[in-house]
């Protein structure tokens, strides 16, 4: 690893500290180096807040070294006026000349401009160290505006003999294949992501909560599909206490609380791309999809994913709802106790 290449790595390490906080806003880290060491770093903390170019250089105690010194950012700077003033701008006023940046921003508004904005005010600008980690860091924001959808994630737990459910449920509850580790993480996958979506068939049988109870964060938007309104007024999805989607053929009017959004949609159609529309329309960059079995070999069938979380417990079910039939190159896998994690990218 390079010099630039190590200071955009530390960018990059930066950057996640806001993830999950930051929407729509990308995550961006930011280093400012002098003589070959950081005298100022920082990170973009959530949206309306100063970006990471600023919280940088505000962390630097002797301004005099900024004409001096090099910036890296993982990601452009800005070149509009959003909630915060350009970046590329206070660059230029700061008369930093050397500016190294992971890659180009996707937005519209940005794509190039804050480069030939610093370029033409005599910066000299360094493009496309660790391009690919930096892409990867904002996998949601560049699948968004680039793909026009959000990124969707598939995830479930399966027991050792491939069934995500028993047969027989008892209570009106999610029956845990995994942990109490695997549990807390994914409450942490939630607090990370827009949005986590389950099928009318696992609302009504586990009254799922969906919310990020276990870890510290926001809330994901809820999305349910109830093509007909079956799911209980009084079931946890409908509480107010979270934004929820209901995906419906139906009239409308006919429950209507806070946080309760109604989109209707044609279930004769190709479902997954109706519902990847409805996320952009809202906004939403990402998507966890938690099931059930239908709804994820629905999203698998047309090869509309890119990423798979999958766990596999300890117990066996013999029978029950079967696992979705997947396959996909396995990006990394974990143990967490006796619970097994494999992670899926769809390249």
């Amino acid at each position: 690893m390079n010099i630039h290449e190590n200071y955009i790595n530390r960018c990059i390490q930066l950057a996640k500290n806001g993830q999950g906080a930051t929407y729509p806003n990308p995550l961006v880290g930011s280093v400012i180096v002098h003589k070959n060491k950081i005298i100022g770093e920082g990170w973009h903390h959530k949206a309306g807040a100063p970006h990471a170019e600023v919280n940088a250089i505000n962390s630097v105690k002797d301004t005099s070294l900024l004409k001096k010194a090099t910036i890296y950012v993982s990601l452009e700077p800005c070149s509009h006026f959003g909630k915060t003033p350009p970046c590329s701008d206070l660059i230029i006023a700061k008369e930093i000349k050397k500016v190294v940046i992971g890659c180009v921003d996707p937005f519209a508004e940005v794509a190039g401009r804050g480069i030939k904005k610093l370029m033409e005010a005599g910066c000299e600008v360094t493009v496309g160290v660790l391009e690919k980690e930096c892409q990867d860091l904002n996998k949601r924001f560049f699948t968004f505006h680039q793909k026009k959808r959000a990124y969707i994630i598939l995830k479930w737990a399966q027991s050792l003999d491939g069934f995500i459910a028993p047969a027989f449920q008892e209570k009106r509850e999610p029956v845990w294949i995994s942990n109490r580790y695997s549990k807390q993480l994914v409450h942490k996958w939630r607090s990370e992501e827009q949005a986590i979506m389950v099928g009318t068939k696992t609302a009504v049988a586990d009254n799922p909560q969906l919310n990020t109870r276990l870890w510290k964060g926001n809330n994901p938007v809820r999305v349910v599909i109830d093509k007909n309104l079956k799911i209980s007024q009084d079931s946890a999805l409908f509480d107010g206490s979270t934004k929820t989607l209901v995906l419906t053929e139906k009239s409308t009017g006919m429950y209507a609380k806070n946080n309760l959004v109604f989109e209707t949609i044609d279930f004769r159609e190709n479902l997954p791309s109706q519902i990847c529309q409805v996320l952009y329309r809202h906004n939403l960059q990402s998507v966890i999809i938690e099931g059930g079995a239908h709804t994820l070999q629905s999203f698998i069938d047309i090869n509309l994913w890119d990423e798979a979380r999958i766990f596999t417990g300890i117990s066996n079910f013999h029978k029950g709802v079967k696992a979705p039939l997947f396959s996909g190159k396995i990006q990394s896998t974990t143990s967490l106790e006796l619970d097994n994690l494999k992670i899926y990218k769809n390249d």
